[in-house]
C-alpha cells in the first residue's frame, strides 16, 4: 500500500504529463493528405477531416471505417449497422506532400511574419503564406 506523500507524488508527475501533452503541436492539420503507416488500412491515403489535439488522433476520410449497430432514433430513423470513419493516433499516419507526392516530415520556417510547413525531401512550402 502507498503512503500518502508518494501517491500525492504521482499524481503530480501524471499532471505535469498531461500539461505537457496540451502543448504539442500536430504534425498535420485539417485538410492534410496523410498515408496509414499501421494498421488494418495501411497503405491507404486520404484527406483530414478533424484533429484531436487533446488524444492526439486524426479522422481521416474513407480510412478505418468500422461498422456499428445503430438502434433507431428520431434523428436516425431506420436503424441497424452503419459503417463510420474511426479516429486514428497520430503516430500511425504520415503527411503527404502535396508538391512532390512521397509521405513526408515537415519542418517550420519563418516566411515573413507566418511560420509555415515545409516539406523535409523537397524543400516546397506546404502551407501556403
Amino acid at each position: 500500500m502507498l503512503t500518502g506523500h508518494i501517491r500525492r507524488q504521482r499524481r503530480l508527475e501524471r499532471a505535469k504529463v498531461e500539461e505537457a501533452k496540451k502543448f504539442r503541436t500536430m504534425p498535420v492539420k485539417k485538410g492534410d493528405t496523410v498515408k496509414v503507416l499501421a494498421g488494418k488500412s495501411k497503405g491507404r491515403t486520404g484527406r483530414v477531416m478533424l484533429v484531436y489535439p487533446e488524444t492526439e488522433r486524426v479522422l481521416v476520410e474513407r480510412v478505418n471505417i468500422v461498422k456499428r449497430h445503430q438502434r433507431p432514433t428520431q434523428r436516425l430513423q431506420k436503424g441497424g449497422i452503419i459503417e463510420k470513419e474511426n479516429p486514428l493516433h497520430i503516430s500511425n499516419v504520415r503527411l503527404v506532400c502535396p508538391r512532390c507526392g512521397q509521405t513526408t516530415a515537415a519542418r517550420r520556417e519563418e516566411v515573413g511574419e507566418k511560420r509555415v510547413r515545409v516539406c523535409k525531401k523537397c524543400d516546397e512550402q506546404i502551407d501556403r503564406a
